[in-house]
């Protein structure tokens, strides 16, 4: 039987700013990745995402990202190791105190921290060590293929491979950049097809054509708008009518 993980980045309200629709997403995914308060969130979100997903048995992990909220960490930052390495500790441990026992799902990193991790064996290693220092049986998410997964397999975490249903590939496996044309796809069937043919093959045909294989375990989708709550919508009806069953890692 086929299992896929369907994970979504939630807790990015902070202060007087609400962003999202948590309570929604919630109800269409199997995975939260909760803002720890650098890029996005505050304690008091933190808090209620939590809690919020506790009572709609949606796995919690933590999504550390760049202390950038002016960026919403996607901007990447110039931090030495040991820098990056507290940091995610620090975000890591935070999420942490909020669960009703003290224990995460997993860590996906956000943003640019996680796009940088992605070709930086170094930057990444910084992550897993932080992940790590917190626990080190924490599974990792990281981009399919990346240098997150090979630094996870270094430091011993366990890693799952993640890709995304709404954004384009290039030919080496990484995301295409927001900036450029073909980034974020929008059509909800298209989305779900393409998802599927993903499960189901181990590869994603990339914006320049190329097949790039990759291993499927989970796969982000995005839910800050009605639109993005349709495509998750059509991405478990896709799935479910296809034999495939949505569960967490």
């Amino acid at each position: 039987m086929t299992r896929i993980d369907l994970n979504s980045d939630l807790g990015e309200s902070f202060g007087r700013y609400t962003i999202g629709n948590d309570d929604q997403v919630l109800d269409l995914i199997t995975a939260a990745n909760v803002a720890c308060g650098f890029h996005a969130g505050d304690p008091d979100v933190m808090a209620q995402t939590v809690a919020l997903a506790e009572t709609k048995g949606v796995a919690i992990g933590a999504h550390p990202g760049f202390p950038d909220l002016g960026g919403f960490g996607r901007r990447k930052l110039d931090m030495a190791p040991a820098e990056v390495k507290n940091m995610v500790t620090y975000q890591v441990s935070a999420l942490m105190g909020f669960t009703k026992d003290h224990r995460l799902h997993h860590v996906k990193p956000h943003g640019a921290l996680y796009n940088a991790a992605a070709k930086d064996l170094a930057l990444a290693r910084a992550i897993c060590e932080g992940v790590a220092q917190v626990d080190d049986q924490l599974p990792l998410y990281g981009l399919a293929g990346s240098q997150l997964l090979v630094a996870a397999k270094e430091v011993g975490l366990p890693a799952y491979s993640e890709v995304f249903a709404d954004r384009g590939y290039q030919a080496d496996g990484s995301l295409v950049p927001r900036s450029q044309p073909n980034a974020v796809l929008t059509d909800p069937l298209a989305v779900a097809e393409r998802a599927l043919s993903m499960v189901q093959t181990q590869s994603v045909t990339a914006v320049t054509g190329e097949t790039v294989p990759l291993k499927v375990d989970t796969i982000c989708v995005h839910g800050d708008n009605q639109a993005a709550l349709a495509l998750v919508d059509q991405l478990r009806q896709t799935f479910t009518a296809n034999g495939i069953t949505i569960q967490a890692c």
